[in-house]
């Protein structure tokens, strides 16, 4: 079968990623989307059943450091676009190991672009009609100041401002021209993978985009996250760790909202510019906590903030960044994309999956869904 499109979406089988797939196998019948995994401890295939068996879908197993198959993969599906998302990505686990997040978030992202550079350029067309966009972010930039932990009006407004709740924390705000900070093994790592990005269009003229965004959250997302597992530990009357006294900041966004705007970016953004995807939303994590609590109490039927015993504060971790904050307006402004949801709206569609989705978070928790590659393609 002849396609449009032939794009590689890297992390296909992770939370944003698997957000990403469905939404370009479901709008792109034309396009065959290519969902490369390694499947490690966050690739959840479960995440895809209801596309799985579609005619332009196909997953790979594999890894994004092996040369070899990279290369493969580009020549035998004739890829002209990739959508790079698989990266390790918890902060507390490259502390503990930055090794491997060097290896996959660096290393990785040096080869997928080296094989695409190698066959785009083997081509009569060469770099003609292809695009690499990397999904990258906003930890990249630093930390900002708590200047004003009482709060002040934020400078902009959207669909999912949400009153008083959508206030700054600060004056200062991550723009796409605000220079890079690291503070973490994590940010650290991406920060390279960004730099290797843009000297690819620089050195070679691939035709890059790359996208810097905020906390995700919503449906699918591995409970090891702040709000899957309270969620969970709510529901079983489980203890809500909490670092230090919970205040710092945070922008968050609804994982439907980023997968829009990464189909808007893909398709009409400019090539080698940089944009940031947010939810112009700052909360600080103590009074999310209390937003998951109120929702899940509600929704179980609990009297109201019956669980709020329930939060545990525990000694902070290294390095804990206090406050980031994206400013997206250059997307809006350029491409038009906004979020759709305020954020209280985007909790409670997502307290209400995962209390649907029981079975779902049970099978994570348990690590069962680490079999469901061997028993779904074992014989295909």
């Amino acid at each position: 079968m002849e396609f449009k499109r032939n794009i590689i979406i890297t992390g296909g089988a992770g939370f944003i990623g698997s957000h990403v797939v469905r939404l370009f196998v479901n709008k792109y019948p034309e396009y065959h989307i290519i969902n490369l995994d390694k499947l490690t401890y966050a690739g959840n295939l479960a995440n895809l059943k209801d596309i799985e068996d579609k005619p332009n879908y196909t997953f790979v197993k594999g890894d994004i450091c092996d040369y070899p198959l990279m290369q493969k993969l580009m020549k035998e599906y004739k890829v002209d676009g990739i959508i790079h998302l698989a990266a390790e990505s918890h902060v507390d686990r490259s502390i503990k190991d930055p090794f491997t997040f060097a290896h996959t978030n660096v290393i990785g992202t040096l080869t997928l672009l080296q094989a695409a550079k190698e066959y785009w350029e083997s081509l009569p067309e060469k770099y003609d009609g292809k695009r690499f966009y990397h999904i990258s972010t906003d930890e990249v930039y630093g930390a900002l100041k708590l200047t004003h932990p009482e709060g002040i009006p934020a400078p902009f407004s959207t669909k999912a401002s949400s009153g008083k709740n959508h206030e700054a924390y600060g004056e200062e705000f991550f723009t796409e021209e605000t220079k890079y900070n690291p503070h973490s093994p994590y940010s650290a790592s991406k920060a390279s993978s960004d730099h290797f990005v843009r000297a690819f269009h620089d050195t070679y003229g691939m035709p890059t985009i790359v996208t810097n965004c905020s906390n995700n959250y919503g449906p699918y997302q591995f409970p090891e996250k702040l709000i899957p597992l309270f969620i969970n530990n709510i529901r079983h009357r489980k203890p809500l760790p909490v670092y230090g006294e919970g205040l710092n900041v945070r922008d968050w966004l609804y994982v439907e909202d980023h997968a829009r705007a990464i189909d808007l970016i893909f398709h009409k953004g400019k090539i080698a510019d940089t944009y940031n995807i947010g939810g112009f939303n700052e909360w600080k994590n103590i009074d999310i906590i209390k937003v998951v609590i109120k929702t899940v109490d509600r929704l179980l039927g609990r009297k109201e903030n019956e669980d709020l015993n329930l939060i545990t504060h525990v000694t902070d971790r290294k390095g804990h960044d206090m406050r980031y904050a994206i400013d997206s307006r250059k997307l809006q402004r350029e491409l038009g994309w906004e979020p759709s949801l305020q954020f209280e709206e985007g909790i409670e569609k997502t307290v209400k999956w995962y209390l649907d989705n029981q079975a779902w978070m049970d099978n994570v928790t348990s690590g069962d869904y680490q079999k469901y590659y061997d028993n779904m393609y074992k014989d295909r």
